[in-house]
């Protein structure tokens, strides 16, 4: 009988909040096509400012590092984000209208800040293991979610207003990000968590699964 990870016990222990989250309406909308521009637009300006703060996440995560392996894994993720994924980004946003200019002048939304705060806070407090828990809603979230909206939306993704998008996180890259991110939770839970901990780590799983929830309420109320 296969182990059940720790990801999925904690998926398993706010069952409720984690289809609210990959099932939000705002995910909805964008598979079938029909989410407002606006919402889109205000929710990809608010992700870039997300990203800066993840690569703070990570940067902590080398802090809170106790092997060299953990600090080489942290300081590739800073320069993944940082460099390649953030000019991904902007990149998107320019062919959608908003420039790299109109990105950096981005107010911070309160929905942004009490989420990405949270987060690094949890890594503050705690250890890598608390850091990580926090940071995977999102880090294996996005992929669940990508998955299930690459198996919903017709293969024809070129025609869809958000395909570049929906391509890129049920990817095989983006997919074996997530895979990794769950392996190495295991691998962190088994060196550092235990019984003892999981009400605690649940509890922070939880808050930053309805902190995703709200990233997404975010979108739909700029409309």
């Amino acid at each position: 009988m296969r182990e059940i990870g720790l990801f999925e016990r904690l998926k398993a222990s706010c069952a409720d909040s984690w289809q609210r989250y990959i099932r939000h309406d705002f995910i909805r909308q964008l598979g079938a096509g029909t989410l407002p521009k606006t919402a889109f637009r205000h929710y990809l300006s608010q992700d870039y400012i997300f990203l800066i703060h993840f690569s703070r996440a990570y940067a902590l995560a080398a802090y809170k590092s106790e092997n060299l392996r953990e600090i080489r894994q942290a300081a590739e993720t800073v320069t993944a984000l940082a460099g390649h994924e953030m000019q991904l980004h902007i990149s998107y946003c320019s062919e959608l209208g908003i420039s790299e200019v109109e990105l950096e002048k981005t107010p911070e939304a309160a929905a942004n800040l009490a989420y990405t705060r949270f987060v690094l806070e949890r890594g503050q407090a705690g250890d890598l293991l608390d850091l990580h828990v926090a940071l995977s809603p999102c880090v294996i979230g996005y992929a669940e979610i990508g998955q299930w909206l690459g198996q919903k939306v017709p293969a024809t993704l070129s025609d869809h207003p958000y395909g570049k998008w929906i391509e890129m996180y049920s990817g095989d890259e983006y997919q074996a990000v997530a895979s990794s991110a769950v392996t190495f939770l295991d691998q962190l839970d088994k060196r550092r968590g235990g019984d003892a901990r999981f009400d605690s780590l649940a509890k922070n799983f939880k808050t930053a699964t309805e902190l995703e929830i709200g990233f997404w309420q975010m979108g739909l109320d700029a409309t």
